[in-house]
């Protein structure tokens, strides 16, 4: 069974390139069964590689037609070889060893002739842990569509005995009734119009926020700020991974009367900047993050990608943690109101619309001389609560570790398991040596922020900020006396 592929999907293979592919990933680290042996990895690896039937997006490879994709088409056999590797490390504990040894593996693109995904298990010799680093082009799905697929290869209980892969599994849709054709027709019409409408609409205020008519509105495109993380996308990567309790998160956006998204904005906004300063790198204005929005309706399961990225200003000027964090909210809650009051397919386009610019750059080598549509690119999605296993072994944590958006910048994601915040950072290495101080920074920001509340005196020292300084006022501070 063949499927079309939608636009969206097919601008993925399309602007994908050596040195920017366009998969995403997950790093997970497993707990082996009390009882198992010395060749435990080494068995799972056989019994994985004898599922040799799979269903689709799995079993399917791009058709193209002169190069231009078409839509996915089966397989007659799969290379089990290609899709299950196993690698041997020295010591799976040692974090940054592992973070860039996954590093090695994000960094080249998935052969374009076989179906996009690959498992790749990693063992040592000292441990009663393993790795698995899955691979899957961002043409076969969103990141709600990964994590929702590869759930369902999960259990809530060991089962040594019951076991099938994601791969494998039967993920068939129930059939639908097709609407009526006067319906389907004029419908999608008029959707289409009023997605249109709001898309102009958009244009219009973006417009009279440049001509500074209206400033209240979302951020301009490519209003970034260049930094040694931003610019032409070339090979290499750096990778870092971090557990924060979510619990903490929680409890800290109610103090703060911030969602947990946008306490995490604040923790990375500050993280980031203190690693820039490190390289000697200061801003007169905010950074700029890029949040998908999911346009799927309530209990929709389609695979593929339905999905918007739009920029959100951060935070400038204030060394107080909290009034940084306030910033933010306000501007989060700009472009969070600039969505619900539009089609979702109004910002599916205009994502298309922005991103096609950036991705034009790219492709003519030109993103060092333009300015990139944000900074870093964070998102967040819900994992499960309970503890979780792969087979017969227990699911200890899982990092997602996406792909790099035309630009460049650092793409940060977090997916809540089991009470803790599993997070992964993902950038081209070409000018920064590790984002293991992000993840460092990261904790440090977070402990800050929570502090603050009780401690207005806790202050950033120096993120590499200059602000100017207006005077609005011919009263200094201190002069007025009775």
């Amino acid at each position: 069974m063949s499927k079309k592929l939608t636009f969206l999907d097919k601008t993925f293979w399309i602007t994908e390139s050596e040195d920017n592919p366009k998969h995403v990933a997950t790093i997970q680290l497993l707990k082996m069964p009390a009882n198992a042996d010395n060749d435990y990895v080494d068995k799972l690896l056989a019994q994985m590689r004898s599922f040799e039937q799979a269903t689709a997006p799995f079993n399917c490879r791009v058709k193209r037609v002169l190069g231009y994709p078409v839509k996915f088409v089966p397989v007659e056999q799969l290379d089990m070889q290609y899709h299950v590797q196993l690698h041997t490390i020295d010591d799976l504990s040692d974090r940054p060893s592992l973070d860039n040894f996954v590093a090695s593996l994000h960094e080249p693109w998935l052969d374009r002739d076989k179906p996009l995904w690959q498992y790749h298990l990693i063992k040592d010799h000292n441990t009663e842990q393993f790795a698995i680093y899955i691979k899957i082009h961002h043409m076969c799905g969103d990141g709600s569509t990964l994590i929702r697929w590869f759930q369902a290869g999960y259990s809530q209980s060991p089962e040594p005995n019951e076991f099938t892969p994601v791969w494998a599994m039967d993920r068939s849709q129930k059939t639908r009734p097709k609407p009526p054709f006067f319906k389907a027709v004029f419908g999608g019409l008029w959707d289409m119009l009023i997605a249109t409408k709001d898309l102009v609409w958009i244009l219009c205020r973006l417009l009279f926020k440049l001509l500074r008519i209206n400033q209240n509105y979302m951020p301009l495109p490519f209003s970034g700020t260049k930094t040694v993380l931003t610019g032409q996308v070339k090979k290499g990567r750096a990778v870092a991974t971090l557990n924060m309790d979510f619990g903490r998160i929680q409890k800290l956006s109610k103090r703060l009367r911030a969602s947990a998204n946008e306490v995490m904005l604040s923790v990375f906004d500050i993280a980031v900047h203190q690693q820039l300063s490190d390289y000697g790198q200061t801003f007169e204005k905010a950074l700029y993050t890029n949040m998908p929005i999911n346009l799927r309706k309530a209990g929709e399961v389609s695979y593929g990608n339905q999905i918007a990225i739009v920029p959100v200003e951060l935070a400038h000027g204030q060394t107080d943690p909290y009034l940084r964090l306030r910033e933010i909210i306000a501007n989060h809650r700009i472009v969070t109101k600039a969505a619900k009051a539009s089609h979702p397919a109004s910002f599916s386009y205009y994502t298309l619309l922005i991103q096609s610019y950036a991705t034009l750059f790219e492709m003519l080598g030109l993103s060092n001389w333009v300015k990139p549509i944000a900074n870093l690119l964070v998102s967040n999605m819900p994992g499960p609560r309970e503890t979780m296993y792969f087979k017969d072994s227990q699911l200890l944590a899982s990092y997602p570790i996406s792909t790099i958006t035309p630009g460049g910048g650092v793409n940060i994601t977090m997916v809540s398991y089991q009470g803790q915040a599993n997070i992964g950072f993902v950038c081209c290495n070409q000018n920064i040596n590790s984002l293991e101080p992000l993840a460092q920074y990261c904790i440090e920001a977070f402990d800050m922020l929570e502090q603050c509340i009780d401690d207005p005196s806790l202050n950033i020292e120096d993120i590499g900020e200059r602000v100017n300084e207006e005077h609005v006022s011919i009263v200094e501070d201190g002069s007025f006396h009775h």
